[in-house]
């Protein structure tokens, strides 16, 4: 499996959390039941306060699997998907 940071962001405007009915739907298709169907698991995820932003560290297969996984995320901003690696193996490998 390889390691993803993603990072969404939104405007004040499209903030999902401020509908009821949206937020109930993003926390469901962020369960880690959901996650698996799209061949992903999720390792952390935070949002930065007053910041309208949403990072994860994911985990799949394939960079194709979060893009899918990221969809609903992307109707209400920006995505962004990175590879990622764990500091143990930046180390392990003699840098990032």
């Amino acid at each position: 499996m390889s390691l993803y940071f993603v990072r969404h962001q939104h405007n004040a405007e499209t903030c999902p959390a401020k509908d009821p009915a949206a937020g109930n739907m993003l926390l469901d298709h962020l369960s880690p039941i959901n996650a698996r169907k799209y061949g992903v698991k999720i390792q952390g995820d935070a949002v930065l306060d007053g910041q309208h932003t949403f990072v994860l560290i994911l985990e799949s297969q394939e960079k194709t699997q979060v893009e899918n996984f990221m969809q609903p995320f992307m109707q209400a901003g920006a995505v962004e998907i990175w590879p990622a690696s764990q500091c143990e193996t930046v180390v392990e490998r003699a840098g990032c």
